[in-house]
């Protein structure tokens, strides 16, 4: 087995590495004066089983060529097998055509990497959960939960109240729910366009309560800094977020600061960088799940426990 990573998050790579007591292997990936991607991998494959970890996370167009071009390098080195460690898969939020003349990029994007040479795909906490049904390959598909589940049962909360920002998040807040034992609530909205979104009633009861906002990625932080507001304006003696993939593009962090939830959790699934004064941000680390599941992948044996 050899573990490889390109420039998307070469830290989460040597933390696997690290749990898995071996080193990543070495390669060059650069860029071309034109602003192509060149590879080199300067290890010798031949016949073993090879793992990219890389998330597709921004800039994603250029952390997928990454992906895809040392797929291609690692192939036509002779490489036994390809497993792709997408932690973060970017271009999910496309998975179906929900207007006329649009693309579907999630599977376009499964399109790739199959082409490109890879033999098995390993994710975590997809937008979409159908999107394994994009790949005509295995796909193994983690859940950062027990992590952030762990985390916050050590703190001991009295009465909680797991919250979804939306209609759509519903079963990631229940299953938060039932292993924290706690309540679920969720915030009606509906999306007027990509950057507009209107927000109805709470259905659950947060009075007085200890809220956990809990979705599988913040990006811009429009839907998630709303939903604390509407937490608190409807009597929540605290707002802590939750989320698996911390992207805090744009005016993410301003808008965060704003509605000041107590305590703001995400995953090392893409790099983090430090968040300003006034949000108070906790990174816990998913190395040693995706570790164990990298090593459970190569020697064969079951992935599934894993899942839940």
């Amino acid at each position: 087995m050899r573990i490889f990573t390109g420039n998307a998050h070469r830290e989460l790579g040597n933390e696997i590495c690290k749990h898995l007591g071996t080193e990543l292997g070495r390669c060059e990936v650069n860029t071309f004066a034109d602003g192509e991607t060149s590879v080199k991998i300067l290890d010798d494959i031949r016949g073993l089983h090879v793992f990219i970890i890389q998330p597709t996370c921004p800039p994603a167009n250029q952390h997928l060529m990454e992906l895809l071009i040392m797929v291609d390098a690692l192939r036509r080195a002779s490489a036994h097998k390809i497993t792709a460690v997408i932690p973060y898969y970017g271009y999910a939020r496309q998975d179906r055509k929900h207007a006329g003349r649009v693309p579907i990029t999630a599977k376009l994007v499964a399109n790739l990497l199959t082409t490109s040479g890879v033999d098995r795909v390993l994710c975590m906490d997809l937008h979409a959960t159908q999107i394994q049904g994009f790949f005509d390959i295995p796909l193994d598909h983690l859940f950062s939960a027990p992590v952030i589940v762990d985390y916050l049962k050590a703190k001991e909360i009295d009465n909680p109240v797991v919250m979804s920002p939306d209609i759509g998040n519903i079963k990631m807040a229940y299953s938060f729910s039932k292993r924290l034992e706690g309540d679920l609530a969720v915030v009606e909205k509906r999306r007027l366009s990509d950057t507009e979104i209107e927000h109805g009633y709470v259905i659950g009861q947060i009075k007085d309560r200890d809220v956990i906002i809990v979705d599988d990625m913040i990006a811009s932080a429009g839907s998630m800094a709303s939903a604390v507001e509407i937490a608190r304006n409807h009597g929540a003696k605290s707002v802590i977020v939750g989320a698996s993939h911390g992207l805090f593009v744009g005016p993410a962090f301003e808008r965060l600061k704003k509605a000041a939830p107590d305590e703001v959790i995400v995953t090392n699934t893409v790099p983090q960088r430090e968040a300003p004064e006034g949000v108070n941000l906790t990174v816990l680390s998913v190395a040693p799940l995706l570790g164990e599941a990298i090593n459970r992948i190569h020697r064969n044996k079951s992935v599934s426990l894993l899942f839940v």
